[in-house]
């Protein structure tokens, strides 16, 4: 199968070994990232750091003219990323014989958050979440939508995938997250996701739903679990919490809204991009799931994108929706091949064979910069490179 191999810029500017060094995998293609969230990363064989630190979301190029006089913009990266560091780094690793392909980050932007605090989503108890954009606001879906298509179709870039196009919510894994103290399973995640901003309020109205009324019905059903009551998870459990009326008409206002921003986004892509330009998106086949793997219907997905890229790092198993629709889609498995942050790249070629058996048409691996050399050297024999 095709492989890729995820990148940072700085893991390849200033390190003129780095795009030997991964093509070397025996990976045809990188996805380097070109619009990108704030994190704290080791780059472990680079010659002139070893941190780097990434103080806020940023387009790792220079934003266009289309920005001029909005509010709502991206901001061109600092010191860890300077001038076109993707475009710096997009033509060394293509010299090497790779393909690139972006990667870029959507809804998830603690700057815009901080700089803009009505953007964000706001829970049941009147909480912001600044690294979480409502993606109902007219503003913030305009703002999502250039941003995919430009960050997207750069030069040098034969496609794109395209990551958090769709719903964020609690779950952040923010720096120093003290949010673990209460199990919350995945009923109580999605609760503690629902927005409350004024767009959300007219959406849950449109449903026939009254937001006041929502608002403190989730505070309800949130009571047992903050006592210490077990999550049952899944939409079950969702529905034991709420009610399944109620539930239902949520989530149908989240689908709808997450729905339309994936064809909007995907179709201003379409519509900059070179023919052949290849289009996915990080996907979840559970619609009320939130976060970098956005929850997506399988069938509407792979009727507006070309394919998908699906965690698999705890086990195939979300491969088989998208596979069950029998589109002819690129269905990528994403597997974690740094053991530090509980990736397996020893099982490698089992765990790919595995997604094979399931529908995998292509892999991923995460993270080709973070990874140490004895990670790298297993990824090496596993794809024969």
């Amino acid at each position: 199968m095709k492989a890729s191999a995820f990148v940072y810029p700085w893991d390849v500017n200033g390190d003129p070994q780095a795009p030997a060094r991964i093509a070397a995998l025996g990976v045809r293609q990188v996805t380097l990232a070109s619009a990108y969230h704030s994190p704290r990363a080791l780059t472990p064989r680079h010659p002139r750091h070893r941190v780097v630190t990434a103080a806020y979301a940023a387009a790792l190029y220079p934003p266009g003219e289309r920005w001029e006089g909005r509010a709502l913009r991206p901001h061109p990266a600092g010191d860890w990323a300077p001038g076109d560091a993707f475009g710096e780094a997009a033509a060394a690793l293509g010299d090497a014989g790779l393909e690139v392909h972006t990667w870029v980050v959507l809804a998830h932007s603690s700057r815009l958050g901080a700089e803009h605090p009505d953007t964000s989503v706001v829970n049941a108890y009147g909480d912001r979440y600044p690294w979480a954009p409502c993606i109902a606001q007219p503003a913030t879906r305009a703002y999502l939508v250039d941003l995919a298509a430009e960050a997207a179709v750069r030069p040098g870039a034969a496609g794109t995938e395209l990551e958090s196009l769709g719903w964020y919510g609690l779950a952040h894994l923010h720096a120093h997250d003290k949010t673990g103290g209460v199990a919350l399973g995945d009923a109580g995640q999605y609760l503690m996701s629902l927005c409350f901003c004024a767009a959300c309020r007219s959406g849950y109205g449109e449903r026939g739903l009254d937001a006041d009324a929502l608002a403190a019905a989730v505070r309800q059903a949130l009571e047992p679990l903050w006592r210490g009551a077990p999550d049952d998870g899944g939409w079950a459990g969702v529905e034991k919490l709420l009610g399944p009326d109620t539930a239902a008409a949520t989530r149908a206002w989240r689908d709808a809204t997450a729905r339309s921003l994936q064809e909007q986004a995907v179709a201003a892509v379409r519509a900059a991009a070179p023919e052949g330009f290849q289009v996915l998106l990080h996907a979840d086949p559970v619609t009320h799931h939130t976060g970098a793997n956005a929850g997506v219907d399988p069938a509407h997905v792979l009727s507006v994108a070309d394919g998908v890229v699906v965690p698999c790092t705890g086990g195939p198993g979300l491969l088989a929706p998208f596979a069950a629709t029998g589109a002819d889609a690129v269905l990528a498995a994403n597997l974690t091949i740094v053991s530090g942050m509980g990736g397996s790249p020893a099982t490698l070629a089992a765990d790919a064979s595995r997604a094979r058996d399931l529908g995998a048409t292509e892999l991923r691996l995460y993270h080709a910069g973070l990874a140490s050399d004895a990670d790298l050297d297993a990824v090496r024999e596993a794809l024969g490179g």
